[in-house]
Formats: structure tokens, sequence, C-alpha cells
């Protein structure tokens, strides 16, 4: 048997005595004296959405002693209050989006070393009444883990891979590993996932929101390549959960996304051998001729095999054809398509099928079945979705076709700000499987995508909020669902309502209600207003 552990460096912490007065409903005196009427709205809307009980003791306040989170409850990592100069660095500084939420802040940040730690903050958390939310990778767009008052518990430093099991094919990892660090350990020993394309996103919401893959086709979502969970409950206990054991807590955390009730601390990953021959297409047509191309792919779609991903973008055109694109805004007409195969062979006899374009000799620049690999794929998709930008996105499915959903808005993308991506995943294969019974997770369709809105001044917030909302609301009568990792639910909090399944959402609530019955964690809706 061939394991590989891997231990992470030891991580110094720094000592924060300050005190916090807080409300245990998430609503400060402060903030209600600053909000006035509109805190007291937010209240009214808590009736509809919270538990009556809870509310009731919102008038009670509470002090957050971070001395006797060390002291009595073992805590060893970092704490911040408000009374710190980088307490907002702390609470917003990892988060991916520049657009932060500048009207919520908890009232302390944990930043845990270990498991032992989200049990003592769990615990403290429990005692004095005071809700936890939890903080991943700060990937999400609209940042659910930044929730008013309470205690947001960081798992920044929890990195590590723990084991890598080359003969079972299996591995270990803590939640803060991102897409590209899990592939490169696992592809050192000829492994493999079903993995974000995102390279900066972390495990952690990348698996409790589902996991939109790349090989989805053949590997299945994220979740599904997990076989246990280990986590810490609202209790402060620890616990694995799995198809036999915790069989609730499994259920669950694959789907729940933000709304999960426990921390997930290691996950229990199934790999698949490291595809022998990973083979991209590229295409780029001019933009007026999207639609038409659209009506062409999306019943191409069904005639392929499912292991291909097919995409097609609108996007600004890169440097080296802009010239020819200068018609359309810079707008450009993107096709990839990607296939994991066992040989080159094979994938370019696959590929083939994307040069039956009718409009392939207008295609203005092309790559065709060239071999690739996890990083390179990584490199694309990551310069697609740089660093450093302001944000506004709503990924959501469709069984629409695929010319309708470019259609309504291809007018309207060529004032697009030239950092924004309007993209949609085509599912490939005779059938598009159902998710499985055994998760939270419930959305599927043939079309994953919509507009991930970018760019780069905050002085341009309002331009750019406007134009992905007209977007959104020309698609809205062809929507299905929402990806609850990847939509606006702060915003939108009836997005839940299509993000999770009528009987999913039903039966998730009611596991709250058993397993947090205190409201320890905080809920999809609560501090967030």
């Amino acid at each position: 048997m061939t394991t590989h552990l891997l231990k992470g460096p030891t991580v110094s912490n720094t000592e924060n005595n300050n005190l916090n007065e807080v409300t245990v409903s998430g609503i400060s005196r402060r903030l209600f004296l600053t909000k006035g009427i509109a805190a007291a709205g937010s209240i009214f809307v808590a009736l509809q959405t919270c538990d009556l009980s809870a509310l009731a003791s919102s008038s009670k306040k509470v002090k957050l002693d971070a001395a006797l989170l060390k002291t009595k409850y073992g805590f060893k990592g970092k704490i911040f209050t408000t009374k710190d100069d980088n307490f907002d660095m702390a609470c917003v500084g990892g988060i991916w989006n520049r657009r932060r939420p500048s009207n919520r802040r908890p009232q302390m940040v944990a930043q845990v070393l270990d498991e032992d730690d989200v049990v003592a903050v769990v615990k403290y958390a429990k005692a004095n009444k005071v809700k936890v939310a939890i903080r991943g990778g700060g990937h999400n767009w609209c940042s659910p883990s930044v929730r008013n008052s309470g205690i947001m518990l960081d798992l920044t430093n929890m990195n590590q891979v723990i084991s890598i099991d080359a003969d079972k094919k299996r591995a270990v990892l803590q939640p803060i590993i991102s897409n590209r660090q899990a592939q490169e350990e696992l592809n050192k020993v000829g492994l493999s996932y079903p993995t974000g394309h995102c390279p900066q996103v972390k495990l952690s919401g990348y698996f409790l929101s589902g996991g939109m893959s790349w090989n989805q086709g053949t590997w299945g979502h994220g979740y599904e390549a997990l076989e246990a969970i280990e986590m810490v409950t609202a209790e402060g206990k620890k616990i694995t959960a799995s198809a036999t054991e915790n069989q609730d807590y499994f259920w669950a955390a694959r789907g729940s996304g933000p709304g999960f009730f426990a921390v997930c601390t290691r996950y229990h990953l199934k790999c698949f051998p490291l595809p022998k021959a990973i083979t991209a297409s590229v295409y780029y047509y001019p933009y007026e001729e999207i639609e038409k191309i659209a009506e062409w792919l999306g019943p191409l779609a069904s005639q392929l095999p499912s292991s291909i991903e097919l995409s097609l973008f609108a996007v600004q055109a890169p440097d080296d054809i802009a010239d020819q694109c200068k018609d359309s805004n810079g707008k450009v007409a993107l096709v990839t398509a990607t296939m994991f195969a066992d040989n080159d062979d094979n994938a370019k006899y696959e590929l083939q099928a994307l040069d039956s374009c009718p409009l392939l000799a207008k295609a203005i620049k092309k790559s065709i079945a060239e071999p690739s690999t996890f990083p390179q794929l990584f490199d694309a998709s990551g310069g697609l979705w740089p660093e450093g930008l302001r944000a506004k996105v709503d990924a959501c499915f469709f069984d629409a076709p695929l010319s309708e959903v470019f259609k309504v808005n291809k007018e309207h993308f060529l004032n697009a700000n030239p950092k924004t991506v309007y993209m949609f995943a085509v599912f490939t294969g005779k059938h598009i499987p159902e998710p499985p019974s055994d998760a939270c997770f419930s959305m599927h369709a043939k079309l994953y995508g919509g507009p991930w809105t970018m760019w780069e001044k905050a002085e341009d917030d309002a331009k750019e909020l406007e134009w992905h909302d007209t977007c959104m609301k020309n698609m809205a009568s062809l929507v299905k669902g929402h990806y609850i990792s990847e939509s606006d639910t702060v915003a939108h909090p009836e997005y839940l309502e299509t993000a999770i399944s009528k009987s999913n959402m039903e039966k998730l609530e009611a596991m709250r209600a058993k397993y947090d019955p205190d409201g320890v964690f905080f809920n999809f809706r609560e501090g967030l207003s």
C-alpha cells in the first residue's frame, strides 16, 4: 500500500482578550439605533422565517469574552474583536469578491488551528447563546459567511492534505485546500477527483454546495465522490458522517451550502485514475453568429459522449483577435470542448464532431484536439475569472434551448463590461442523470450558467449592478433553478426556493430543528440585514 502523509506547519497565535457586548439574535443595540425602522423591519421579516422561541431572547445581551474562550475552552488560534485595528481585515480580507459587504460584521472572528479549536468555539457559542457563521474559502460571491453579530468561525488554517492512499484510491483532506492544490497532490500519484473549475475555490464550499465539476458526466458532481465527512455538531461533538453512520448529517452536508448546521473539518474522498488523455478544442466565432452557433450546439450535445465537457461563452475577445471583433464592441463567441479519455486517438475522434459546425469557415481562431492537463485547465479557467475584481454572479439551471438563453441577452451583452462572462455549460450524453436521493443537492438540467458580471472600480457599482439585473430579468422566464453558492441569495433570498427542491428544503429544516434546536449556527437568512 502506498500512503502519503502530509503534515502542516505550526502556526503561531496572538492572544486577544477584548470584551464585546452583543445581542443573541444578531441585532445589536448599536445596529438598531443606527438602522432605526429598517432594523425593526428586518425583525418583522425574521418573524416570517425564524423560530419564534429563538427570537424571544433577542433582547438579552451577553458578553463575548476572548480570554474565557482561551482559558476555559482551550482555544489556541487567533481571536479578533471590534476593538482590534485589523478586525475588518479579519472579517472581509479573505473574501474573493472585492465588492465586500459593508453593512454586516460579526462581533468576533475566531481563526481556528484544528478540530479542537472548532469544538471550543461551538461549545462557547452554545453556552453563551451566540450564533456561529462559518468562513470557508471566502469565494462565495455574496459572502454569506459575514453575518451581523455572533462569531465568525474561520477555517483558513485548516488547509492540509492529511493522507493519500494511491492503492486504495482514497484521500483525506482538510476543508481549505483549493481545487488546484488538491489536484496537484493527487496527480502526483496518478489520481484525480471531480474538481471544480476555478483553481482558487476551496473544497469546503465546493463540496457543501454540490460541486459542479470537471468531467461531471463521467465522475459525477463533487459531492458524489465523498465517502465520509468529519464534522463538529451544534453540541460541540466530533462525528463522522457517511452512508452508514450519521446519515442525516451526510445527506444535509452534500448540497445545503451555507445553510448547513455543523462544521465540516475533513473530507474523505474517493478518487479516480488520472485520465490518460485530457484533450481540448477551442473555437472563436464572430459574436453576431452566437445565436446560430447555439442552435447547432444545443442539439449536438446529446450526440456527444458524456465524457466531453461542452460550453458556449460570450466574452471579450482576446488581444490577438480584438481587431476582428470591433464591430461587436470587442465581443466574441467562444466554444470549448474538453474530453477526458483513455487515449488521444479516442479523444480526437470524438471531438471531430465540433468541426461539423455550419459556420466553421467563419471561425476567427481555433485550436483542435490539443493535449491538456489539469494545471492548464485551471490556468484557462482562472483567466476567465481573474482575481481582484468586483462581481455579482447568478449561476442558474435551464431546460430551455441553448439558443434561447443567448437570444434574450444577445444585444444586452454588447454593452457588458469587458471583464464580464456570459457562459453556459451544455451537458452532453443521451440522458441528464437525476440527482441521487441520498443528498440535499437537487438541481439538474440541460444547461448550467448565466452572467458572471465583473468589473474593477467601486464607482461603477451602480451601473454594473443595473446591467446584471437587466440580464437576469431578460432570462427570468427560462430559469429552472439556481446554484446555491454561485447565486446572490443575500440580495435575493427567494433564489433559495429554486436552489433546493421544496421537499429537500423541508427535510433540511426539519433536520436543523432536530440537530441544532438552539440555533447555534446561522440559518440561510439570519444576520444578513
